[in-house]
């Protein structure tokens, strides 16, 4: 009996030690976009928190490209040291299907930790285009089909399928503009290079109270308390339909159980903070934390759900 607590001791110790001893060094949170974005605003907020709950540095590594690729594929060759994490969006569950080739995937070479934010992306026009609410632009794209064009933050992102289910369920054909990121999405918009984007609250919604941009309408199920004047699509005519964006956060595959742990904890902590919660919130994003259990579940299902938009809407990239 002693020897095998011995022995239960000895392989207890390193998983202990792991988790008290991590972040033993600056911990690189990846963003596979350009500043300025939304998972990026989400990931600064976050950034902030876990430094300062950890006293370790915590920094923002901007990996733009590929829909969100480059930046998986670095964190998947990294070290699983837990110093090296992919804050990972929606499009990460839809390039699996989306997208030929890829080096990675997103279910074998990543432990998911914990979703960041939740919430419904927001359909914005440039302030001079014609249209004034859904029916109006389904109408002024069936009468003109493929004349219409529509931005998004890049090939497989959530911006983009968002846009594509809303075309299929309208029965209208829109011209995709794919982009490194919404931020230059957005200022392409403002300047009217573009005429319309779905886009996440948290990074369109600002502009759109500065009267930079007009909101059409919302791809919840219900209006957001963030804007709640403006119409839900499935109210406005398109009955059924609704898209949603999160952020989470995953490390590679390999990284210690009790690293996935401790960041997990500092992550809920991090999350419940009134401050981050009222900061996303404001932007139309719910905080929402979950065990790595309930992450891998819930990515599972994104992937499935994703990959028959996919199928359904035709969209490949090469």
């Amino acid at each position: 009996m002693k020897l095998w607590m011995t022995l239960l001791l000895a392989l207890m110790t390193p998983l202990y030690a792991a988790a008290q001893t991590w972040p033993a060094k600056p911990v690189k949170l990846v963003v596979p976009y350009p500043p300025g974005g939304p998972t990026d605003i989400v990931a600064r907020v976050v950034a902030e928190r876990l430094q300062a709950q950890t006293g370790q540095a915590v920094v923002v590594d901007n990996r733009a490209g590929a829909g969100g690729n480059l930046g998986a594929e670095a964190v998947a060759r990294a070290p699983a040291d837990g110093a090296t994490v992919l804050v990972a969006t929606t499009a990460h569950a839809i390039n699996k299907s989306l997208f030929k080739g890829l080096t990675y995937d997103v279910q074998r070479d990543f432990i998911p930790v914990s979703l960041l934010t939740q919430g419904p992306l927001v359909l914005v026009v440039n302030p001079q285009f014609p249209a004034k609410n859904v029916a109006e632009l389904i109408a002024l794209i069936k009468a003109k089909p493929d004349s219409v064009s529509f931005a998004s933050s890049g090939n497989g992102q959530s911006t983009h399928l968002a846009a594509e289910l809303f075309s299929s369920m309208a029965g209208v054909r829109m011209t995709h503009v794919p982009y490194k990121g919404s931020a230059p999405a957005l200022n392409d918009l403002i300047a009217g290079q573009v005429p319309l984007m779905f886009d996440t609250m948290l990074s369109a919604m600002p502009h759109v109270k500065a009267g930079k941009l007009r909101a059409l309408a919302i791809t919840g199920v219900q209006r957001s308390p963030a804007a709640p004047d403006v119409p839900t699509i499935a109210e406005s005519g398109l009955a059924g339909y609704q898209a949603y964006a999160w952020n989470g956060v995953m490390v590679p595959v390999g990284t210690p159980p009790a690293v996935v742990a401790r960041l997990s904890e500092e992550l809920k902590a991090a999350l419940a903070q009134p401050a981050v919660q009222e900061r996303f919130a404001a932007q139309g994003f719910s905080a929402i934390w979950t065990s790595p259990a309930d992450t891998s579940s819930f990515l599972k299902a994104e992937v499935e759900k994703w990959g028959l938009a996919v199928q359904k809407s035709g969209a490949k990239v090469e």
